[in-house]
């Protein structure tokens, strides 16, 4: 008797697990389009530069107030109808009327830089102090207002800047469930990959990713503890460059941990991502992290190309759980680098990764919770939810509309957690830098003297899982430079059936400026950048 039943229980779990699988599939098909939208008339803007746009509004033969019409536009056709990407999360109702502002200071002769009118999106978990919301994806903070700008929002306005709107993100920044996925959040639904739409654009600066490839922007800014700038730039072919920790202010965006949050540009060239940076990078009373800039420190990270010739590359294998097929990608790579002139040295693997990441989240438990509760503490009197206990509570009594597919298991692990003294996080904290800094980075960049380390950011998009999730299911190099500290910028590098994959250069503290230049030689030798198609699904091997 006992195989019979034993049969039958098997004979029910293959049942339920068939009848599951169909229901997913079912979803996964009735969410996306059959056929890729038709586009009835080109972009006129389409892949269109900083220095471009700029040139055409001195020349007097566009404003920005038509130029922010123009994108407005696009985004209604393509992120809100069409292939319906889901990237902007809301739209900033002064636009225009800032973009006519800044005609008018041109016209008078006043141009602020390179930014005087170019429209971009901010994700929506750096504050901002007028009309639009804040609230990292969470219909928690929906109608709380931040008592003013967040100190980038503050200098991108300050240098012309026309922000459209905020970009949809990873609920919380991705640190909400163990078991989430990439681009969704209950304000803002699922961001969808403009080269299949059934694929993952990562995370957690999806929106800003997926806006900047779909060319419903010129840059966008995203935010990054651990990947969600590099990840989805590489998901959606751009360059995200996540800055040396200090570089930019952190002051009015919710963090996850302050040991590694940074602000960083997302664009479609290296040299406009460069141009932001120097927008967003600056000293802030507020940060102390920012007070740490070396005397000798240059600003000027739009210097144009640093020759790749004579440099010394470090060649950075894993492990980083990506499939065969992207290791080819690492070896087309190395063969441009050599043909530039680059003295590449072999790093091999380094296996202290997965140790390193137990000891990251730990540290990502306990500053959670502190920044969490600071950040809700400037808010006022009138949002009702000033805690990360009161989050979690706010999740559970809303739970069809926060928590339809998966949970808030980080976010109990975080609660559960004591002050910033506890000895169990200076531990994590001080392990996590010697095995990523000491002992890999530094050991490599300084003992080696190299000018960078070189990887593959990460695998293709892998589909779209509401169910199990699809955090970093393709891979990722992100870790050693996040917890570093160390900048980092990723660069299209191929594509595999029609998905982009990126390169990533990472350099010591403060060589921003130097790994941009070493980017942008490899970008020109490369030109691997592509538009999106708006594909159902990715093209056939």
């Amino acid at each position: 008797m006992a195989p019979r039943n034993g049969t039958c229980s098997r004979t029910r779990m293959k049942n339920f697990l068939l009848s599951l699988f169909l229901a997913v599939t079912a979803f996964v098909r009735a969410a996306a389009p059959v056929t890729p939208p038709v586009t009835t008339r080109p972009f006129p803007f389409a892949e269109a530069t900083i220095g471009q746009l700029q040139q055409r509004m001195q020349a007097g033969t566009l404003t920005a107030r038509d130029l922010a019409i123009a994108y407005l536009e696009r985004i209604e056709s393509m992120d809100r109808r069409g292939p319906a990407l889901r990237s902007v999360i809301e739209i900033n109702p002064e636009a225009l009327d800032i973009a006519a502002r800044l005609d008018a200071e041109r016209k008078a002769g006043k141009v602020r830089g390179p930014l005087h009118g170019i429209p971009i999106l901010i994700k929506d978990n750096i504050a901002t102090a007028d009309r639009m919301e804040t609230t990292a994806g969470s219909l928690a903070l929906v109608g709380s207002k931040p008592p003013r700008d967040a100190h980038i929002v503050t200098r991108l306005r300050d240098a012309g800047a026309v922000i459209l709107g905020k970009t949809n993100l990873s609920e919380w920044a991705n640190f909400r469930s163990t078991d989430s996925t990439s681009g969704w959040s209950g304000r803002g639904g699922l961001t969808r990959n403009p080269y299949a739409l059934d694929r993952t654009p990562s995370g957690s600066s999806s929106g800003s990713a997926v806006a900047v490839a779909a060319n419903f922007c010129v840059v966008a800014i995203g935010t990054e503890t651990d990947g969600s700038v590099v990840s989805p730039a590489s998901h959606t072919g751009i360059v995200g460059f996540k800055p040396t920790v200090g570089l930019v202010s952190r002051t009015g965006i919710i963090p996850i941990a302050a040991s590694q949050d940074t602000a960083g540009p997302m664009a479609r060239t290296v040299r406009d991502a460069a141009i932001v940076l120097g927008v967003l990078a600056g000293v802030d009373p507020a940060d102390a992290a920012t007070q740490k800039r070396p005397a000798d420190f240059t600003a000027d990270f739009d210097s144009g190309r640093s020759p790749l010739r004579g440099a010394r590359i470090g060649i950075l294998r894993g492990p980083f759980g990506f499939r065969v097929k992207v290791d080819h990608v690492l070896d087309a790579m190395e063969e441009v680098l050599m043909d530039a002139g680059a003295e590449l040295v072999d790093l091999g693997e380094y296996p202290a990764l997965a140790e390193i990441r137990g000891h990251e989240v730990e540290v990502f438990y306990y500053e959670l919770k502190a920044g969490l509760n600071a950040y809700l503490a400037t808010l006022g009197p009138d949002v009702p939810y000033k805690t990360l206990a009161d989050l979690i509570a706010f999740n559970r009594t809303h739970p069809n509309e926060e928590m339809p597919w998966f949970g808030q298991e980080h976010f109990l692990r975080a609660e559960a957690k004591g002050p910033l003294t506890d000895p169990v996080y200076l531990a994590a904290r001080a392990k996590s830098l010697q095995l990523a800094r000491t002992e890999a980075l530094d050991a490599w960049l300084d003992g080696q003297q190299l000018d960078a380390v070189v990887s593959i950011t990460a695998g293709p998009a892998a589909i779209v899982d509401l169910v199990f999730g699809g955090m970093m299911r393709g891979g990722g190099s992100s870790t050693l430079a996040a917890v570093a500290g160390y900048p980092s910028v990723t660069v299209p590098a191929a594509q595999i059936a029609g998905l982009p994959v990126g390169i990533s250069f990472t350099g010591r503290a403060w060589s921003d400026a130097k790994l941009l230049a070493l980017a942008a030689d490899f970008e020109a030798r490369t030109q691997a950048r592509r538009e999106p198609r708006y594909l159902p699904t990715a093209e056939a091997k």
